[in-house]
């Protein structure tokens, strides 16, 4: 592996919206947050990809098996995609996606933890793609969060370093490198039995205005604005078809 690549492993360096409407989801995105969007591969395999700034970020697909709702699915770099996937079994999760190349992409494979929460691990074929000023954070929403942190070290080799919120209670942070590269969050009860997943956020600059735009395109409000002192704001979002997303602006200074 370069040494380029080498410095995002444990890092989201895509995200993928598989979801049961492509052009539907296509066309919510790019309205509400001023998205491109550049087909890779038209005509050969057609997939619409999150271009700002020059770059590529993520992309669409339409969801796979029968009755799968919607759903962002984040990639993980790895250094083995293989040996990932072994880990990951030996250590309770199971595997949703068998290890398989894409050319000219990488390897990569869909993996769910003990609790069902989904992942991608990937290791590009070049170099890694960097999904920063969009995807701004990645975080596990889970009832159980001691294994998923067992889990996520073992299998991942993530360090992890608790944060006393105060009323929110604590909060873990994800590490690699010394870099914060995504949380734990300990499902609120009035979630009540929502399965463990892991959310994705996206920046941006005004988070109610935002969120009231998206309800204009028909998205679901789940969780609306709110302060995170010292953190910044956030709200939650199901979009037109059916795939949850958050919001986030820091902090200013």
């Amino acid at each position: 592996m370069a040494t380029s690549v080498r410095t995002h492993v444990g890092r989201f360096v895509w995200h993928g919206c598989n979801t049961t409407d492509v052009e539907k989801a296509k066309a919510f995105y790019s309205e509400l947050l001023g998205w491109q969007i550049e087909v890779w591969k038209p005509g050969e395999y057609d997939y619409p990809m999150i271009s700002v700034g020059g770059a590529q970020h993520g992309g669409f697909g339409p969801v796979q098996g029968e009755g799968v709702p919607s759903h962002w699915l984040g990639h993980v770099c790895v250094e083995d995609v293989d040996e990932t996937v072994a880990k990951a079994k030996a250590n309770g999760g199971s595997v949703l996606v068998e290890p398989m190349d894409m050319p000219e992409v990488g390897r990569f494979a869909v993996i769910a933890d003990p609790n069902g929460a989904a992942f991608s691990a990937y290791s590009p074929e070049g170099e890694a793609p960097v999904s920063e000023g969009v995807f701004v954070w990645d975080e596990l929403v889970t009832g159980d969060v001691e294994a998923a942190k067992a889990f996520y070290t073992a299998v991942i080799g993530w360090t992890t370093a608790d944060m006393d919120m105060g009323p929110g209670g604590v909060y873990t942070m994800l590490r690699s490198g010394g870099v914060d590269r995504a949380g734990i969050l300990r499902k609120p009860d009035e979630m009540g039995p929502a399965p463990d997943a892991w959310l994705a956020y996206v920046g941006t600059d005004d988070v109610d205005a935002t969120v009231a735009r998206a309800g204009e395109l028909g998205a679901t409000t789940l969780f609306q604005g709110t302060d995170i002192p010292g953190v910044g704001r956030i709200a939650v979002l199901s979009d037109p078809t059916g795939a949850v997303f958050g919001l986030f602006k820091p902090t200013a200074g």
